[in-house]
Parts: structure tokens; sequence; C-alpha cells
């Protein structure tokens, strides 16, 4: 926090990343500290109701000048302002300050040092506790498999196809084996990826997650000589957006990955997040064509989908976000010629009656219902 929101801690910290203390002077005040390292971490100037006396101006005094020496000067100038509504609004504008200097400070010292290495040899990367940008963790995100298949395709090359399910990978191909043998022997498969990226326990502990695990027993809550490494069951994509959210609350990202965030928020429990990525699919779902659109627009845009939406209703039941199912099923419900006669339509209905849990006067399918 020193470092991304004061310069002088910036330069100060960037030149000697050892340094664990800073001796204040002497005649500064504690409480004009206080002031101005509050005003470092929340973006606000707290305990500003300052009299006449002497031990009152000496606090002042001791802020100015902390305020000067930190390069924050804004918090003198804030507690000299004498309007109620020009210093909500320096507030405000502090807060958009602050978000976007760790953000700056995020992409600088953390998403700059990410490294990728063979999936086998990720366990075997020794970070040190003491680095020139403070991380105390290492969070460890493997590329999807199916991902790599496009990957290897998109290239020219074949590869075997592996069976996509929530259990363990065993490497089950899928098709014809005399199709998968010609692939092995004329191109040799490529290593499977991971991502590593350095974080910090004091914004991962946003996550009740993280904050769970930090505060047990748990071998990754114990102080190691090399920062110890967590692996999070997400794509590294959907890592970096959960990191950027939890280091600066913003939360943009396309179409394509929303739904895995949707998971991993939802496992990791980081609710806005989750509630965030379910907006993103509801609004831009539809791509630029309105929900209610004539029948032929919808005919040309068969093959034009952003979204599965089988997947959409399936996230939707799975992360118990209702405006996950609403959408999916309007969305059915203006396409129906499209999906009536569908396998997976017909599954999804049958899934969707499994669902009920109690007998009641009159029951009803809910997708069918909506």
């Amino acid at each position: 926090m020193l470092s991304a929101r004061s310069p002088y801690f910036a330069k100060k910290l960037a030149a000697a990343p050892e340094t664990t203390t800073w001796k204040v002077p002497s005649s500064v005040p504690v409480r004009s500290l206080e002031i101005c390292i509050l005003a470092l971490y929340f973006g606000e100037v707290k305990n500003t109701d300052f009299g006449a006396s002497e031990e009152d101006q000496n606090v002042l005094a001791g802020v100015e000048k902390l305020s000067r020496q930190l390069e924050i000067v804004y918090v003198f100038e804030t507690i000299l302002e004498s309007d109620r509504r020009l210093a909500r609004q320096r507030r405000t504008e502090e807060v958009e300050r602050g978000r976007d200097q760790l953000d700056a400070w995020f992409k600088k010292h953390v998403l700059a040092y990410k490294l990728q290495v063979d999936s086998d040899r990720a366990q075997d990367v020794k970070w040190d506790r003491q680095n020139t940008i403070f991380a105390d963790v290492l969070l460890c995100a493997a590329e999807d498999i199916q991902e790599r298949e496009d990957d290897t395709a998109t290239s020219g090359t074949a590869t075997t196809r592996l069976r996509n399910t929530d259990g363990p990978l065993n490497a089950i191909p899928i098709g014809p084996l005399g199709s998968a043998s010609a692939s092995r022997s004329h191109s040799p498969t490529r290593k499977p990826k991971s991502t590593l990226i350095p974080a910090h326990r004091a914004m991962l502990i946003r996550s009740e997650y993280f904050s769970a695990m930090f505060a047990s027993p748990f071998r990754e809550a114990q102080e190691t000589t090399h920062l110890p490494i967590v692996n999070v069951d997400c794509t590294p994509a959907t890592l970096e957006v959960i990191l950027t959210y939890l280091y600066t609350e913003y939360a943009t990202f396309p179409l394509d990955i929303a739904i895995d965030v949707l998971f991993a928020a939802d496992q990791l429990f980081i609710e806005k997040l989750k509630l965030k990525a379910a907006m993103i699919i509801s609004t831009l779902g539809n791509g630029g064509q309105s929900v209610v659109e004539s029948a032929e627009d919808r005919e040309a845009n068969v093959n034009n989908e952003l979204i599965d939406v089988y997947d959409v209703v399936r996230a939707g039941w799975d992360t118990r976000v209702r405006r996950l199912e609403e959408f999916g099923a309007r969305y059915m419900a203006y396409r129906l010629e499209q999906y009536i006669d569908e396998e997976e339509f017909r599954q999804l209905v049958q899934e969707s009656a499994g669902r009920i849990k109690q007998r009641q006067e009159t029951d009803t399918v809910e997708l069918i219902d909506e």
C-alpha cells in the first residue's frame, strides 16, 4: 500500500526493498502519522477536528510536514478545506485516484511478473520470500485442455482429444483409436502449461476462501523460506480477472470467459464478482440484437451465437444465480423454433423437472414455466 500510494515510499522501497522499518522524525506527533497512514489506506482524512490548542496545532504542523515528505499533499489540503461539498468531492476523487494507483501498481508488480512453465514442473518453482515486489504467495492456474486443443488445431497440428469431466483426466481419447494414434505419430503433443502469478495475502483475503486458508493451520499458511504455491481451479485468463478484481475492484472481461469467471468467483466466495459475471452474460449474451427480434434475424444468427445457452442455464443452477436461469429461459423462448427439437433441450427440461424438491398441488417444471 505504501509503495502504490506514496511516491516517496515507491522510490524508497524500489531502491531498498529489504527495508522493514522507517523512522518518523521525533518532532512529528503520533496522531499526525496516524492521519497520513489512514489516508493512504482508506483514501479519506479522519480525525481532523482541530482546535486552537497547542497540541492540535502541533498535530496539524506534523501532518503538513509528513504530507510533503511522503508526497501526499492532498492530505493537508483536505484538512484545510472548510467547504463540506468540496471536501466530499475531494474524497471521491481521492478514492478513484487511489484505485487507479493500485491498478497501475498491480500491473507493474504483479501481472508483469507472471511466468509460464510446464505443468509438471510448476510445483518445483522456488520464489524467495524476500523479493522486491513483497509477494508472499504464488497462485498457479493450469491452461484449459480444450484451449490447448483449439490452439493446436489452429496451428494445423492434430492432437488427441481428451474427455472433459469434473473428475481426474486420464487422457481417454474420444473417437477412433486409429486417428488418435496417427495424430501422435505425426506430431508430438505440446506439454500442458501452467501460469504462476505472485500475489499478496493482504489482498487475497478479500475472498472468504483465501481468508479461511491463510488463517488456518494448513500448509499454505505456514511461514517458509520460499513462497507457497496455491493451485486455483481455473484458467490463467480467469485467474487474472479474479486478481484484478481483488486488487482494484475493476471487473471487465470478455463474454467468452464470463462463465469461467462466474464459477471461479463462486468457488472463491467473491459474491460481487459472481453477480458481475452474471450481469455480463445476461447483458451481452444477445450480442447486438434485442431479445425480441424478428424470425428472419433469429434464423440469420443461429450460427453466430456468442454463448451456449444450455451452459448458461446450468451455470445459473450450479451457482444459485436466479438471473441466469431467467435469462436462459427468455433467450430460448424467443428462439424456440431453433431449440425445440434438439436433444439437449429435452435433457435440460428433464434436469429442470428433476430439481423439483417437493410435491405441490400443481407442479410446474421451472424452465418450461419461465
